[in-house]
């Protein structure tokens, strides 16, 4: 399966990848395997025409050096805050000491707050789905050049990899990719996943189900 993998991604005209909560630190992986893993994927897209979508709020893509220009984080991340009440342009990127605080209040299992927003004076915290009201303005801009990319797909040899995605958030990346696949002719899909691997109906003469930990999948080592 790991050979038909590699086999299909460098045919492909463009490989579209959707990262799923298998990538977050849990008591199975730790994040340095999870960096280790990304890394790999990352050695296997080098050269193609790609784009990332995660729901995984960890910033790990950029971590194990994927480009801010080919990933979008729909769900947030920890490199921007925002105010409580979702002030206009209350966005700001975490400072040195905000990274700090949050260190320390994830070791202690405490909510992280940083500081006052400059507009109404309520709490700042991080920007992401966690926060009581949500400002989506932190990935709108790459969320368009995402849909910009998706809409150049229709009819190139399109391979589509949905790593560790279970269903949450499932009409962020496992229905629209289901769609994608099921409407481009030339489309193969790849499947990875512990527990939720099962592959639509529609798609099983194009899509490959693979019932394997996306992480322990891309770190094994024969192809």
């Amino acid at each position: 399966m790991k050979r038909e993998y590699i086999e299909k991604i460098t045919d492909a005209d463009l490989i579209l990848v959707g990262i799923g909560k298998e990538f977050e630190t849990n008591k199975y992986q730790t994040e340095e395997r999870a960096i280790e893993a990304l890394q790999t994927l990352k050695e296997h897209l080098e050269g193609k025409n790609y784009y990332v979508i995660t729901v995984c709020t960890n910033s790990i893509l950029k971590q194990a050096g994927f480009p801010a220009e080919r990933i979008v984080c729909p769900c947030g991340n920890v490199e921007l805050k925002q105010c409580t009440n979702k002030c206009d342009e209350s966005l700001q990127v975490l400072t040195i000491e905000d990274r700090k605080k949050l260190e320390k209040c994830l070791n202690n299992g405490e909510e992280p707050r940083f500081g006052q927003c400059p507009v109404c004076g309520k709490d700042m915290v991080l920007n992401n789905v966690y926060a009581s009201q949500y400002d989506e303005n932190g990935y709108l801009e790459n969320w368009k050049l995402y849909t910009k990319w998706l809409q150049g797909t229709l009819n190139k040899k399109l391979c589509v990899l949905e790593l560790g995605m279970d269903l949450t958030y499932p009409s962020i990346i496992r229905w629209p990719f289901e769609k994608v696949a099921y409407y481009n002719q030339k489309a193969v899909f790849f499947r990875v996943n512990a527990d939720l691997y099962h592959m639509a109906e529609e798609l099983k003469d194009k899509g490959l189900s693979i019932a394997e930990n996306s992480i322990d999948w891309l770190l094994e080592k024969d192809i």
